[in-house]
């Protein structure tokens, strides 16, 4: 065999053993991974291997146990700063936001856009009161708890008993159980929203009042992958349509994969192209991010890079990274900072995506996947800040999210860790148990 041949041959087989269960490479993955676990050590599945980033100490204090009563604060520990990833090259480092006596939060300059040329667009928003769901009460704890529904199979389980006050769903047919919401993700892909006009006026008519999430991920090439310019146009289609049939109605933007400085410079050229083609600041009712800790890498696994963004790399997580309580935490504060920075500090957030995304052969197993759900709720419902939160819901960070999720199953593209029921027995599986347990205790 010639040496270009084998040295071609070699790093393809290479590059075949690095791809994983995520976003970007679970059609190769998924097969090479179950045929791999049978013979494959803990530590060869943890590949591919990158400079890790190391841990650094959880910047909050936890909610004390079985209380519904909001905190004042949660106050990070004094001293302590929560140190940004690897950086996008080759944008300034991110901001680290550090804490101040008190549990006030001190940022330096805002995130800036990859290309210095581009400056982010700070928009004049008129503050909006609370957004109260239909029929639920924001005083109940269960109001901010939630699940996706990947399937549109809701009626397939009794998600009754997560005692979860809200559901995310596509736009198939589905129904919730009485005192819970249903809210609804518009589909977009290549800036072309779906289903039609009319399809679409007759579901918002028909749910008056409900909330509408316009596109998931439209800064993944595999989900709603469209470049700035094409969801500014597609957002602005579904926004005008929607509030045109229910003035009533409450429209997210499409949440991005993971608000690091990538994503961060991908929604600043959003809003840029909003502002230029309709010559006004981008109206949002409320302000939707899922929270995935994955590679930003063009051509690995991960989140490879945003449509329309030229850079090659951006946090380089690694596997094992999954589950970073830290990193999760730093990066809600990060988009709190961002929002604040560009005029959007009065609108709610609502985290419609987060779980762990690896498989138990990669390391997370059901007891890990439960231990950072219930540290991730913690966060959640204590971090509150004066300068950065929702001032109507006592300057919380977070107002609402979702788990991902009701049940996935062990396919392609799919991701079955965090399931909350198993989408074979329709029982509930460990994570589902923790989860309706956390939230009948809090």
């Amino acid at each position: 065999m010639k040496r270009g041949t084998a040295n071609a041959l070699a790093l393809a087989f290479a590059v075949a053993g690095c791809l994983i269960l995520s976003r970007g490479a679970i059609q190769l993955a998924s097969d090479r991974m179950k045929m791999a676990a049978a013979t494959a050590t803990p530590a060869e599945r943890l590949v591919p291997t990158f400079p890790s980033i190391p841990p650094t100490p959880l910047p909050w204090t936890p909610r004390p146990a079985a209380t519904s009563t909001p905190i004042a604060s949660v106050s990070p520990t004094p001293g302590t700063s929560r140190a940004p990833a690897t950086p996008v090259n080759p944008s300034p480092a991110p901001t680290a936001v550090s804490a101040m006596p008190g549990g006030a939060v001190a940022a330096g300059p805002s995130v800036v856009p990859a290309d210095p040329a581009v400056a982010p667009v700070v928009p004049a928003v008129t503050p909006m009161g609370p957004v109260a769901s239909p029929g639920l009460d924001p005083g109940d704890v269960r109001w901010r708890f939630g699940a996706v529904d990947r399937l549109g199979a809701l009626n397939s389980y009794a998600v009754e008993a997560l005692n979860a006050g809200w559901f995310l769903a596509g736009m198939e047919d589905g129904q919730v159980p009485p005192g819970t919401e249903l809210a609804r993700i518009v589909d977009v892909h290549g800036g072309i929203v779906s289903p039609d006009d009319e399809a679409l006026s007759a579901l918002v008519i028909a749910g008056p009042g409900s909330l509408w999430e316009i596109g998931n991920e439209p800064d993944v090439i595999w989900q709603s992958n469209s470049t700035p310019e094409q969801y500014a146009h597609a957002y602005h289609h579904a926004y005008t349509l929607i509030k045109g049939a229910d003035p009533t109605a409450r429209v997210a933007v499409g949440a991005v994969s993971q608000p690091t400085p990538l994503r961060l410079t991908y929604l600043d050229l959003v809003l840029e192209a909003y502002q230029d083609l309709f010559g006004e600041a981008m109206p949002v009712d409320v302000w939707a991010v899922h929270n995935s800790i994955l590679r930003e890498e063009r051509n690995s696994w991960g989140v490879d890079i945003p449509p329309g963004i030229g850079a090659d790399t951006g946090r380089l997580y690694e596997i094992e990274d999954n589950d970073r309580l830290d990193i999760f935490q730093q990066q809600i504060i990060d988009f709190r900072v961002w929002m604040r920075d560009r005029g959007y500090r009065d609108r709610p957030l609502y985290l419609t995506e987060f779980s762990v995304l690896m498989p138990a052969e990669y390391g997370f197993p059901p007891e890990r996947v439960i231990a950072f759900m219930t540290g991730a709720f913690d966060f959640l419902l204590g971090a509150v800040d004066d300068e950065l939160g929702y001032p109507a819901d006592g300057n919380r960070l977070v107002q609402r999210w979702v788990w991902y999720s009701v049940a996935d199953t062990d396919e392609p593209d799919h991701y079955p860790t965090g399931n909350l029921f198993d989408p074979e027995t329709k029982e509930m599986t460990a994570v589902g148990r923790a989860f309706a347990d956390y939230v009948a205790t809090h």
